[in-house]
This record gives structure tokens, sequence and C-alpha cells, in this order.
């Protein structure tokens, strides 16, 4: 078996692999830590059929608040996943990335043996929308209820954003390129595309993705400013969007964390492409200004998809943002028919999130994590709760839609006004014309 190397020294020049063909940077691992499944076989089965977790926010300290329903990590036991020395001195959302980096490089059979002797070919790129919560709030509470000295010392970095990169990079041993990007929701995406930069540049793998965790007492209260929070009390009507019912978005805990690495490299060492990062591109509109999003959303995507060198009739599955405001759903629904054309009105697009609610920066990533799912078993799954659709896109709800699926676009946007697009291609070589693969045989 091959080692990963740090590819920067033995690479001719950036976008090159030492034997002069193009890097290519492809999903080898994804680890999921999700209110609707610990693990990606349990999430996607969960997403696949639709199954709605969203329930009354049973967190300690949250009863009085005018958030009621979110999307709970309720499976997980921190300790069972997570060393004792690293649980005391991190927050929530840190314990799921680093649950959910674990599940990653074990789905990609990367362990130490494979860069042990080279661990600078190895970075870590997280997002992160909120930073460690309830853990500050607990050393507040501390602090004002008692005196500073009951204030620990990791209270200056738990609830720091880079947090997750930094704890996961330092327990794997990971010493390439790391790095966070401190933005809202669109972020998720965004570190995807630093992540393929890095490969581009010369790293040979990266360990992406985002988890949060808004639903302690300290982090509702900061979201109670959001006029786009849904503040419903009935699981199943409070987060419904692209309906003449739409009231706001429902927030969530969770998030994913993926392994992606140059291709070339993937397969020296035995390991088995599952998606393709093939394009992306952002742009930014200015926070609640839904109206204008539509242009820029529309300008991502057709800049990802001019960066995958990739038709908008090509495009086979549509992940949407879905955010659950009326002018915001318009604005989304014809932001995809400006950039696709007519073939917008046709794509399949799909919001599993609706079941689960928006992990603010762990949202897209788990958009992407069940967008190389659904192509890997040809299956659009459902948006669940959401029926009547009151705009000119096909929505598929109910039922999961059996497709071939061999290209998706995710997309995203943050409540600050950032606009994302990422182009994912399948791994799997195209059907023959004569022996045509039959999709969704393993659904």
């Amino acid at each position: 078996m091959s080692t990963i190397r740090a590819g920067r020294s033995r690479d001719p020049s950036p976008g090159r692999t030492r034997d002069g063909g193009p890097r290519r940077t492809v999903v080898t691992g994804i680890g999921v830590i999700a209110p609707n499944g610990i693990g990606a076989d349990v999430f996607w089965k969960s997403t696949q059929e639709g199954i709605s977790v969203l329930d009354r926010i049973t967190r300690e300290g949250c009863e009085g608040l005018p958030l009621r329903v979110g999307g709970e990590v309720r499976d997980l036991e921190p300790d069972t996943m997570v060393e004792g020395r690293f649980l005391v001195q991190t927050d929530r959302f840190t314990h799921f990335a680093m649950a959910a980096a674990d599940l990653a490089l074990a789905d990609a059979r990367l362990g130490r043996a494979d860069y042990e002797d080279s661990p600078f070919g190895i970075g870590v790129v997280t997002a992160a929308g909120s930073g460690g919560g309830e853990f500050g709030q607990r050393e507040l509470q501390a602090l004002w209820g008692k005196s500073p000295r009951f204030v620990g010392p990791y209270q200056s970095i738990a609830w720091f954003y880079a947090a997750s990169t930094g704890q996961v990079s330092i327990r794997g041993g990971f010493k390439g390129p790391c790095g966070v990007v401190c933005s809202d929701e669109a972020g998720g995406l965004d570190a995807f595309a630093h992540a393929a930069g890095a490969i581009w540049r010369g790293t040979d793998a990266v360990v992406v993705g985002s988890a949060e965790a808004p639903l302690a007492p300290y982090s509702v209260v900061c979201q109670l400013g959001y006029e786009d929070l849904s503040t419903a009390e009935d699981p199943t009507r409070a987060y419904r969007p692209f309906t003449a019912e739409a009231r706001g978005f429902v927030p969530a805990e969770g998030g994913a964390m993926l392994v992606v690495e140059e291709e070339s490299a993937a397969l020296r060492r035995g390991a088995r492409p599952r998606a393709r990062i093939a394009g992306h591109a952002a742009t930014f509109t200015g926070p609640s200004r839904w109206e204008e999003s539509r242009e820029g959303l529309a300008r991502a995507i057709q800049g990802a998809l001019q960066d995958a060198r990739c038709a908008p009739e090509e495009i086979d599955v549509v992940f949407a943002d879905a955010l659950g405001v009326p002018e915001a759903d318009r604005a989304e629904a014809l932001a995809i028919t400006d950039a696709l054309g007519a073939h917008g009105r046709r794509v399949p697009v799909t919001a599993p999130k609706t079941g689960i609610g928006r992990a603010y920066c762990g949202g897209p990533v788990l958009d992407v994590a069940a967008a190389v799912m659904a192509m890997e078993h040809g299956v659009v799954p459902p948006t669940p709760n959401v029926f009547d659709i009151c705009h000119d896109i096909d929505l598929v709800t109910g039922k999961a839609r059996r497709a071939p699926l061999r290209t998706a676009l995710v997309l995203s946007r943050g409540l600050m006004g950032s606009n994302s697009a990422l182009v994912l291609r399948s791994a799997a070589p195209a059907p023959s014309p004569r022996n045509p693969t039959r999709q969704g045989e393993n659904a």
C-alpha cells in the first residue's frame, strides 16, 4: 500500500501530478453526525426515506425561549467517540467535528500507517458560523456566579471558530495546510473550495467539513434576532420552504466531515473515490436582501458550472438552499432557472434539510454528503414536510425518485448575504450504451 506524500515537493507545478496529469479532488470518506443518524449509512437511509426528526427542543435552559422546534443530535454520547482529555477542552460543536472526522477517516480507510512518514501531506479545513457557545456560556456562568478562579484555561480556545480545525489536526497528527472559514451558512461549501485549492497546490489529502451546535440557551438567544427564524410550535409545519406556508427556517445541530484526496494519490493507496469535486463559485449580495440573492446565486451557479466545465443540461439534481422565507424561496427558484435555463424547470430539486433543520455551516456539508450518496444509489431523496409547491421548480416531495445521477449541484446562502454553489461529479464510469448500468439497484 502506498503512503500519503507531501506532494508539493514532488509535483512539477501546481495543478499537475508528478506524472504530468491534472490534479483532481475526489471524495473518499464521509462521516456524519446528524439529527437523523450517526454515520453516513444511517444518515442516508433516513434521508432517502424522507424521515423528519424535527421536534420540540429539549436542551436544558431552552424551555422558556420563543424557539420551540429544532433538529437535535440525540444519539451521540461524545465520550464513546472522543477521548476524555479532548472532551474537557472542547465544545459540543468540536465533539461533533472530531467524531465525524473519525468516521470519515475510517470510511476512507486512511489510517496513521498511510501518513506517519509524511504528516505534512494532510490538511484540515472546517467552516464555523457560531463557535463554542455552550462551553462559553458555562464558563461565563462560573465567572459571574462564582469568581474568575472557577473559569478554566480552555475557555480561551474552546469557543473559538477554529477550534475544530485545531483539535482535528492535533488529534490526527495532520500537519498539512489547515484553515477555517469563519462565515455564515455558505461557508460550508466554501470550505470545499479551500480544500480543493490545497489539493491543486500539492497536498494529497484534506479532512474538510463543518459541524455546529447552536441549541444551547446562549446560542439560541443570539439567534432570536434573526427575522427569518421560525418560531412555530408544530414540528410538521415549522420549516416548509417553497410553499405558501413558509414561515422561516428551523436550526439544527450536527454536520459532516469528508476526506478529499488527490485522485491519483488515492488510487495509489487503494482508496475508492466516491465522487469528484468539480467546480465551485461564490458571490456576496448583503444581509437580508433576498430579492438581490437571485442574481448573486445565479452568478454563483454559472461560475461553478464554468469552473466544472459543465453545461446546464448536465445537472441531474439540485440540492437547494431552501431557506423557508417566501422572498428567499422565490429568489432561489428564479436563480435556478436563470442559471440553468429551461432545464432549471425540469431538473429534480430537493431539500432534505427540511427533515432535520439547518445546521448553519454544517447544513450544506450534509447536503454534499447526501448528494454523493444520491449519485452512488441513483436516488433523489425527498423534501420532508413539504407539499403544495408554489414555485416553478420540480421539487421532489413525498417519496424518493430514482434517476440516473452523474452530476449534482449543491446550493447554499447565508443570512449575512453569502451565496455559494458546488458541482459534484460521479466517480463511477459512465454506463456503456451497449450495456447500461441499472441505476439505484443498491438503494
